[in-house]
């Protein structure tokens, strides 16, 4: 073991203002960041979870964000043409209004009707799903009961933690756009952050008298028969398309989406902020305390001069010390941030954390740690021999 990490083991209380520094500006850019991305996975769950291999979209269509993503409806048979696509459905969206029913019983007192609380009601955006056996819009995460349950008209799905908002509860009836429906089903995994979110199917919703029966469709879901081969599949659909639509892998689409909240707007604002000040507060803190942690071993250091070691070798061993404080606050930094992210998760907000975002996320507190690292070698020259001797 090496000696600048042993004295990290050994003395650690002398270094925890440095790492907790380096793990608050970590969880400030991470928490920030991933709440943005976890908006954008919100909107787009359904697709991500579906058994879709290839997204349609308009040919200028950047995201699902990024301008009209509705195809043609006649797009639908013309990507039947390859012979590799299984299944082609549109992934279609609606709206309305939604308002629980409070079903009172007239032998209650008034205390306990107030209790009860008074009916919600709540504009909310309608996902439709196909609910033929492994149909492409259905997320592979439903459970079959659930894929059952919709398969009865006028029934609807509610994330769990839409059900506070919606005020209502698994078997109670609700009006949507004034007809009556009935809660089905409880998903898990789809908060809706803004807007409430329900899931009917599409069977319901054209009962409902909200089918888009119109010219277009929403962006088009495609299963084909080999995943495995979806990237050279949807290179081909583009090639047939002719330049009318665009098509895109699964993965290729949830990366745009999740760089397109970052293109324009005030969102690059926002997070370029949080990570001035991180840099400030970590660079700040962690060099103060590193500083400190080395003056206060001062005499150890004056001790490896006199045993010959030289001040090349004693900066090797701060850096490397720096090192190590980073990556103790790398691991210290995710773990904060993954437990917040638990308790946002109960309130209906998802803070995503790809890798990607953590690797740029700890590599920067390794730098701003290495970086403290080298302002603080300046105290080693008062490591000298002959200060031993007082």
């Amino acid at each position: 073991m090496s000696l600048a990490l042993s004295t990290l083991l050994f003395e650690w209380r002398r270094y925890m203002a440095a790492v907790m520094a380096l793990a608050l500006s970590g969880l400030l850019v991470l928490a920030m960041t991933g709440v943005f991305i976890g908006i954008a996975k919100g909107f787009t769950a359904q697709i991500e979870r579906s058994s879709a291999d290839i997204i349609i979209m308009q040919p200028g269509a950047k995201s699902l964000f990024g301008g009209p993503s509705g195809v043609p409806r006649r797009f639908i048979p013309l990507a039947y043409n390859h012979p590799a696509v299984e299944e082609v459905q549109p992934f279609d969206m609606a709206g309305g209004s939604f308002q629980s029913i409070k079903d009172v019983d007239p032998t209650l007192s008034q205390a306990d009707r107030a209790k009860m609380g008074a009916a919600k009601m709540n504009y909310v955006q309608t996902q439709i799903i196909d609910t033929t056996p492994g149909a492409v819009t259905i997320p592979t995460d439903y459970s079959p009961e659930i894929v059952e349950a919709l398969r009865q008209p006028f029934t609807v799905a509610v994330d769990e933690t839409t059900l506070p908002k919606l005020g209502v509860k698994l078997g109670d009836k609700a009006l949507y756009n004034g007809q009556t429906v009935t809660v089905v089903g409880i998903l898990r995994g789809y908060p809706s952050m803004m807007q409430p979110t329900i899931v009917v199917s599409r069977d319901t919703l054209r009962m409902l008298g909200q089918a888009d029966t119109g010219p277009r469709v929403g962006p088009l879901m495609v299963k084909i028969k080999d995943p495995s081969q979806a990237r050279i599949v949807a290179a081909q659909l583009n090639a047939i398309g002719n330049s009318q639509w665009k098509a895109w892998t699964r993965q290729e689409l949830a990366d745009a989406n999740a760089g397109a909240l970052f293109d324009e707007g005030i969102l690059p604002i926002i997070i370029g902020g949080c990570v001035v000040l991180g840099v400030i507060i970590g660079v700040a803190i962690t060099w103060q305390t590193l500083r400190g942690a080395i003056m206060a071993n001062i005499k150890e250091f004056a001790s490896l001069r006199a045993l010959g070691v030289g001040m090349g070798s004693l900066r090797l061993i701060v850096m490397e010390l720096s090192f190590w404080v980073g990556l103790v606050g790398v691991g210290a930094a995710i773990l904060l941030t993954w437990l917040v992210s638990l308790f946002a998760l109960s309130n209906a907000v998802i803070i995503s954390l790809p890798l990607s975002l953590l690797l740029i996320v700890g590599g920067g507190l390794i730098a701003i740690a290495m970086v403290s690292g080298f302002l603080s070698m300046g105290i080693l020259k008062k490591s000298q021999p002959a200060d031993l001797l007082r």
